[in-house]
């Protein structure tokens, strides 16, 4: 094990720090790291915090920080952020969203850019969680980048998700049919204060369902105030005590890691070939027949494929970190 991974195990900050950023740029040592830590994962309770944008979801996750904090619970906070067009970063920093808890040494916050995901949640972030996971973290809450019906990739690794939704939205309920009432444990009506919040709890409680020993809940609360925030624990501890360790709570894990791997599995392949046809001059020779009608794209493309070998699609580290610095040049 590593001297890096050694230090993440003690829960020192400047190491997670360090792994995190690695696993997210991809350094030549991240699957080593991850291979170090990945054993010791498992004991972290993830709450995924979801919705569109403009429903307070950062503001909450501040407020449910502040509740566990107070109980004794050391907690990891991970903010997937639209990502930066220029940098390729996060957008949004930690410590403008929740700078309260900067001088807490049992919170560790950190902003992570999407890069992209239609889930709003990166490869890297998932992993991530594992780090905060492995560095003794009690709770690890993962708000991702609120962009609606795409946003239902949390349910991958979290252990319960909280759809967070406000009055004045349009048709609520009619907005998240399509993905995010189908992954919701509980969902959160923020900002009750305003007009039309008693209708949106209503909407929502004629269509919630039962999911085995858990029958999704609908509360409103106001993380400005703090008004229905201790419900919202009470409903989230109830959740964890009854459904985590059940049937359908294992069943519900098998099937997101059988959906990251496949996915993962997708990723490395279609770089990796990507970068393979790149580096040939048979690329060129494809795209001109096809330019000149010889070949049709669909035709083109099983030709590219059989000329893959699957030697040149496996990645060792070293592979890993040429390409690395390529893929850097070329932004």
């Amino acid at each position: 094990m590593s001297d890096l991974a050694r230090r993440v195990l003690k829960g020192d900050r400047i190491a997670i720090s360090k792994t995190i950023s690695a696993i997210e740029n991809r350094e030549y040592n991240w699957v080593e790291l991850l291979r170090d830590l990945f054993s010791y994962t498992g004991h972290a309770f993830v709450i995924g915090i979801t919705g569109p944008p403009g429903t307070g979801k950062s503001s909450l996750v501040d407020r449910l920080a502040k509740v566990f904090r107070s109980k004794g619970s050391k907690v990891a906070i991970l903010a997937v952020d639209p990502t930066s067009p220029v940098s390729g970063g996060a957008i949004l920093g930690d410590r403008v969203r929740m700078i309260d808890h900067s001088l807490d040494s049992g919170v560790y916050i950190r902003s992570m850019a999407s890069r992209g995901d239609e889930g709003g949640l990166s490869r890297a972030a998932r992993n991530a969680i594992r780090v905060l996971d492995a560095a003794g973290n009690d709770l690890v809450i993962a708000e991702t980048v609120g962009i609606g019906q795409a946003e239902v990739e949390i349910v991958q690794v979290a252990d319960l998700v909280v759809v967070v939704l406000m009055p004045e939205l349009g048709d609520e309920v009619q907005a998240i049919k399509a993905g995010l009432m189908e992954i919701g444990d509980i969902f959160v009506v923020n900002k009750s204060d305003l007009p039309g919040a008693d209708k949106v709890i209503y909407n929502l409680q004629t269509i919630l369902s039962s999911r085995g020993v858990w029958k999704q809940v609908a509360i409103k609360v106001s993380a400005k105030t703090g008004e229905g925030i201790e419900d919202l624990v009470s409903f989230i501890e109830k959740y964890r005590s009854g459904y985590v360790g059940s049937e359908a709570a294992k069943r519900r894990k098998l099937k997101s890691l059988s959906e990251e791997l496949i996915r993962n599995v997708g990723f490395v392949l279609s770089e990796n070939a990507e970068y393979v046809l790149r580096s040939r001059q048979e690329l060129n020779e494809v795209v001109s027949k096809v330019a000149n009608r010889q070949l049709d794209p669909e035709s083109a493309t099983k030709l590219l494929l059989k000329s893959l070998s699957p030697q040149e699609l496996e990645l060792d580290n070293d592979q890993g970190k040429e390409r690395g610095k390529k893929r850097k040049a070329t932004r």
